[in-house]
């Protein structure tokens, strides 16, 4: 697969950039990821001017609308020009098919970032960072995940797997919308999208059923933002199991009876948490290459992402 580029919190890959001039380098992104994707780097803060090292700044009053200010000088607000920033990288980064961003920071957290009240104290509720924020609002099917976060296998998994699904559905983008396309597409992602929300997966299906009616490239953006939106839930041992036996109802016909119960018991050991998913789905490949099956060949659910990033072996 091409290199993918995904935006990133500059001081996650080691840029001294942070506001005491450090930086939080994460090593699954500098060194492991770093291997499969080309990453853009950036430092709101630093990009705004206020230099490095430079006060801290701070979320202050509403967690649902804070403001940026300085710790050792409240009076200096910067929420507009993070505001701005974050409105120019969401026009002008539209070659990236996902961002990674720092979490807690003021800036670029996305979730849970401490917003103090006029007392000094953190209000219970957190908040968002106002550039994270921005670009959420400005791009909202863009893929967007926080570094600790990716540190969980399944949620890392998760995040990777819209990556990719993202940059497909822009390569169609590039290529012009049509029915077919969107149809093609969407039967790609059916088992994926079952896996990761079986009520969207039934919804989706109905508005498909009625995707002549539409002119493609007004259905195509509004069909794609609900498939991203539920393709970040994240898939369990339960919903994944089903989709193995969907799949495993394919072969049935050509399996012996003795074949299809090795794959339904290793089916129920995953399910049970007895081995990760990689080995039901290993099983499945090697039956599916002596029974070829075309349909089953073009899900993205069998390699939503390239094999060599081992993303199903923790699952």
């Amino acid at each position: 697969m091409e290199r993918l580029k995904l935006g990133i919190s500059a001081c996650l890959i080691g840029a001294p950039v942070r506001f005491n001039g450090g930086h939080k380098e994460s090593r699954l992104c500098s060194q492991v990821l770093a291997e499969h994707f080309d990453f853009v780097a950036l430092c709101p803060e630093a990009a705004i001017g206020l230099g490095t090292p430079r006060e801290p700044i701070r979320l202050v009053g509403d967690p649902a609308a804070p403001r940026a200010v300085g710790t050792v000088h409240p009076d200096r607000d910067h929420t507009q020009a993070l505001i701005d920033y974050g409105t120019r990288i969401a026009t002008e980064l539209q070659d990236i098919c996902g961002y990674i961003l720092m979490q807690k920071s003021p800036s670029c957290g996305m979730e849970r970032v401490k917003v103090y009240r006029d007392n000094g104290y953190p209000e219970t509720e957190g908040g968002s960072g106002i550039f994270a924020a921005t670009l959420a609002r400005l791009r909202p099917d863009l893929p967007i995940e926080e570094d600790g976060r990716l540190n969980d296998p399944v949620l890392r998994e998760n995040f990777l797997t819209r990556v990719f699904a993202y940059a497909e559905w822009q390569r169609l983008l590039a290529a012009g919308l049509t029915h077919k396309a969107i149809g093609q597409f969407h039967a790609r992602y059916k088992y994926q999208l079952m896996a990761s929300h079986p009520q969207q997966y039934k919804a989706l299906g109905r508005l498909l059923a009625d995707l002549g009616k539409y002119d493609p490239a007004e259905f195509g953006p509004r069909y794609f933002s609900q498939l991203m939106a539920a393709l970040k839930r994240c898939a369990t041992r339960g919903t994944h199991s089903n989709v193995l036996q969907h799949l495993s109802g394919y072969l049935k016909r050509a399996l012996s009876n003795e074949d299809r119960q090795e794959i339904a018991h290793i089916i129920e050991q995953y399910r049970r948490g007895i081995v990760p998913l990689v080995v039901p789905l290993t099983l499945l490949k090697h039956h599916f290459r002596r029974h070829p099956d075309d349909y089953v060949a073009r899900q993205a659910y069998l390699q939503p992402h390239p094999e060599n990033l081992s993303l199903r072996n923790a699952l």
